[in-house]
């Protein structure tokens, strides 16, 4: 952020697990800042922006911006509560018809959930993961490695998704915003997407990587 031009107005600790941020939040009201970051996750992010709303922190026109928020935690919050929240998420199931095709045939497993990254990117492993053993053609680790980095990855989840020497699997990403209610028109037409982010913008440089994997 530093080096794009933007400016820290403060920053403040809270302890894992608190159930009052009202002293925290209040801090970056008065802050004027026009972004509020929210290092946390889980429970602790649902809490903050709940009472960032009850604040009127967010109807006053600063934007809440979170490091890790799943779709269920917007479900979990509501739209009235979450609505404005800015996050990167590397699915959603609304985007394209083949991650609406996944979402469907996952839905109906599920009582009519729809997926987060989490299951949707775990699906997608597996899958990739059987590819590279049939490609292989053994059961050998070393060999269905190296065979998972050498193929590309294109599915409902990934598009020209690579494996690095590391281990990180480089693939867009997306800037996602939680829509108003006024926008929605299902339980889970929770989000829309404001940006794509390329690969090799949303994670770090393979050079800059410390993974004693890439030294070999």
């Amino acid at each position: 952020m530093l080096a794009n031009g933007g400016k820290v107005l403060g920053s403040v600790r809270a302890p894992l697990n608190s159930p009052d941020f009202s002293s925290y939040l209040l801090q970056a009201q008065t802050s004027k800042a026009k972004v509020i970051g929210l290092a946390n996750a889980g429970t602790d992010t649902q809490n903050s922006v709940r009472q960032a709303s009850e604040f009127g922190i967010i109807q006053a026109g600063q934007k809440m911006a979170t490091l890790l928020v799943f779709l269920t935690d917007i479900k979990g919050m509501g739209l009235p509560v979450a609505q404005g929240l800015m996050f990167t998420d590397g699915f959603y199931w609304d985007r394209t018809d083949d991650t609406r095709a996944f979402a469907k045939r996952w839905g109906a497993r599920n009582n009519g959930a729809m997926p987060t990254m989490v299951q949707a990117g775990a699906y997608s492993a597996t899958m990739h993961y059987l590819k590279a053993v049939a490609a292989a053609g053994t059961d050998d680790a070393d060999a269905i490695s190296a065979k998972m980095k050498e193929l590309e990855i294109n599915d409902f989840f990934a598009t020209k998704g690579k494996i690095r020497a590391d281990g990180r699997m480089v693939h867009d990403m997306y800037l996602a915003e939680a829509k108003k209610p006024s926008e929605s028109t299902g339980p889970w037409d929770l989000l829309k997407i404001n940006a794509v982010i390329p690969g090799d913008q949303a994670f770090r440089p393979l050079s800059e990587s410390v993974c004693p994997l890439v030294k070999k």
